[in-house]
């Protein structure tokens, strides 16, 4: 006799299962977020795909080539995978409507397919479509593989006969199983087409690529466990109306999740952004105040950003507080530092801090370039345009040392600043870098005065 479906109760927010219904989700303490679904159980021998790998051995029987690794001809993204797709991996691509998480799959097509077969699967677009975007992107390879179908069986089946090297599921939210009677994008469905796309890329040593939607929040769409179940989990950000994007490492098995590539987006497509630094500070004003350079380290990559801030007068009786680029909370604390440490009365004006470029900067070594800037267009003076600054502010007014300030430097010197304001805690790291002036500071009111004078 078949077994009755059975019910579960799943969070849509962090993919927490259980038996019954809770108002508050007793693992991420979301309300109202239990959905009910249905369960039919599967049968034994039901699943195409059967693990081979059941035999326990010696950690030092297995062998691994580091240089067994597909390149995908795109170095930025390489970066960030941590050298190139590693074979059997998968990999999760998560990122807003229309910020070119496709065009850049699409693009690495372009060098993957000659080294081998790559099977794309689109669940969103029609064959016609994808041969329009990829005729524009100047990519027609008889090794490129198309296949419109959202059946996870379906798609697995003629991976078993195409036999690709990389497999692109474009996208996960589009996925369904057939035993499972919820509907495509349910958290259920999701969960379970990851978990079979896992055990093919494991047992044939095939790379996967899902590409994931995101919710409003900005967060990856669907259960936390999908998260868990990959390799590695990229987030593609940026804002469609600025042409910088930046692909980002939350999660690399692989790899560092320091690491960011830096592309721009042009009517032939992503471009790479091998000097991100440049890019940046074009068009920087020259003797306007409110605005510092911050030499910020991401991974190994050292990148020098524009950092803005504007104080004006407050017309309403509590001020206003925005930020774009770094933590809203981190510039509040810096605001509250210059207030109390330094005598600035900015409980009467507006602060406005911003990222040039759309670059999000979440190092700590960004807070005095922020604090400077603040500081800059407080007192209407300019800061040099040959001068930058790195160091993390502690709330009393102290500037900390960060890691990275050699790279830092030689990035600073690399595009002809001839001056940097450092925390003293670093200078024993800096002793052999005499072709730039260091400025030392341990406060924050030194750093104003070696940047303004004694105000």
């Amino acid at each position: 006799m078949a077994s009755k479906n059975k019910t579960e109760y799943v969070c849509s927010e962090c993919g927490y299962t259980s038996s019954s219904w809770y108002g508050k989700c007793p693992s991420c303490k979301q309300f109202n977020t239990m959905q009910e679904f249905k369960v039919a159980p599967l049968k034994r021998g039901e699943s195409k795909v059967v693990s081979t790998q059941t035999t326990a051995v010696p950690l030092s029987s297995i062998t691994f080539d580091e240089d067994d690794r597909i390149k995908c001809g795109i170095s930025e993204l390489d970066r960030v995978l941590g050298g190139g797709f590693v074979k059997g991996s998968l990999v999760l691509v998560a990122g807003e409507p229309g910020i070119g998480k496709s065009t850049l799959l699409l693009q690495a097509c372009r060098e993957l397919c000659r080294d081998g077969v790559v099977l794309y699967v689109s669940g969103e677009e029609s064959r016609s479509q994808l041969k329009l975007r990829a005729t524009r992107l100047g990519i027609d390879s008889a090794s490129l593989y198309i296949l419109c179908e959202n059946n996870v069986d379906a798609v697995l089946k003629a991976a078993e006969e195409i036999a690709p090297s990389l497999i692109i599921v474009d996208s996960i939210q589009t996925a369904y199983i057939n035993e499972l009677p919820s509907g495509a994008g349910s958290i259920s469905q999701v969960k379970e087409s990851t978990l079979a796309y896992m055990h093919f890329a494991k047992n044939t040593a095939t790379t996967i690529v899902i590409v994931s939607h995101v919710n409003k929040d900005g967060n990856v769409a669907g259960p936390k466990t999908m998260e868990h179940m990959v390799d590695a989990v990229l987030n593609f950000e940026g804002d469609r109306h600025i042409a910088y994007r930046v692909l980002r490492a939350a999660k690399n098995r692989f790899g560092s999740t320091n690491e960011i590539g830096m592309f721009e987006m042009t009517g032939e497509g992503l471009c790479e952004v091998i000097n991100p630094s440049a890019a940046l500070l074009a068009g920087r004003p020259k003797d306007s105040s409110g605005s510092c350079v911050a030499a910020s380290l991401e991974g190994t990559r050292p990148i020098l950003a524009e950092v803005q801030g504007l104080v004006s007068k407050s017309v309403y009786g509590s001020p206003r507080r925005t930020a774009s680029g770094i933590d809203y909370s981190r510039a509040a604390l810096i605001l509250a530092i210059l207030e109390k440490r330094v005598g600035f009365k900015l409980g009467v004006y507006d602060a406005y801090i911003n990222v040039v470029g759309g670059m999000y900067i979440d190092e700590p070594a960004v807070d005095l370039p922020v604090a400077l800037a603040v500081a800059s267009s407080y007192l209407e003076k300019a800061i040099p345009q040959s001068l930058a600054a790195f160091g993390e502010l502690g709330l009393s007014g102290e500037v900390r040392s960060v890691n990275g300030a050699v790279h830092r430097i030689s990035e600073l010197k690399r595009l002809g600043f001839s001056k940097c304001i450092v925390p003293k805690t670093c200078m024993k790291d800096l002793k052999n870098c005499t072709d730039i002036e260091l400025i030392p500071v341990s406060s924050l009111r030194e750093a104003i005065k070696a940047s303004f004078g004694d105000e």
